[in-house]
């Protein structure tokens, strides 16, 4: 057998690409889900952290701290097979959306506190003489500036968390590589999993450039 019909068997990858989308498509799912719950939670989160008072910033820390710490695929384990011990039973697709938004909002709080800490002092003290609460001083001064400062680093972990997805595999959740790995088992040839790869490489590779092309923008503006 050639090397082309042992990687890039064009007969396997047709047979298997439909099973191929519909991983692509739990895939697409579960990072939205993650990213969608886990960014809203971060920003809370880092609000906590911020001006909550002291035993709350002391919990925020904690959780940031833990759950950055932790590797994605421990926490995903963690819930999935030893929360029946406790009598909690989570199906595949709860599991992983859990593990993936709890990790999410650590790591979006990071992010989040040091775009709201990059913003000057100054600002919070010009709101203020001009008689704006605190809160409308967050709403309106503070966090439009905030955001587009974490903007491409919020948008390169988005970047990870859909890599990560690949690790829902270990619970069963029929996500992309899942689906490759069982296509590869059933033609008992690995051109899926190059085939999976590809996609990968096709799916996220935009999104790689996009955080480019935002930090170079940032970095021309503030050169201005």
């Amino acid at each position: 057998m050639t090397l082309l019909d042992t990687f890039f068997n064009l007969g396997v990858l047709g047979d298997a690409f439909p099973a191929l989308l519909r991983g692509l498509i739990n895939t697409f799912l579960l990072g939205v889900a993650g990213i969608g719950i886990g960014i809203p939670i971060g920003l809370v989160i880092a609000l906590l952290r911020l001006y909550g008072p002291k035993p709350v910033r002391y919990l925020a820390v904690f959780y940031i701290d833990i759950f950055r710490a932790a590797p994605m695929l421990v926490v995903l384990i963690l819930i999935y097979y030893a929360l029946p011990f406790v009598g909690i039973r989570l199906s595949s697709w709860t599991s992983a959306g859990l593990a993936f938004s709890i990790v999410m909002a650590a790591y979006s709080a990071e992010i989040f506190r040091s775009g709201i800490e990059g913003i000057p002092r100054g600002q919070f003290e010009a709101a203020a003489a001009l008689g704006l609460p605190f809160f409308v001083t967050l709403r309106k001064v503070v966090l439009p500036q905030a955001i587009r400062i974490v903007i491409p680093p919020m948008t390169n972990n988005c970047v990870s968390m859909f890599k990560d997805t690949s690790l829902a595999s270990t619970v069963a959740l029929p996500e992309l590589l899942k689906e490759a790995t069982d296509a590869q088992a059933l033609h008992a040839n690995p051109t899926p999993l190059i085939g999976a790869a590809l996609i990968y490489i096709a799916f996220l590779w935009p999104m790689v450039r996009l955080v480019n092309l935002l930090e170079q923008r940032f970095n021309k503006e503030k050169k201005r």
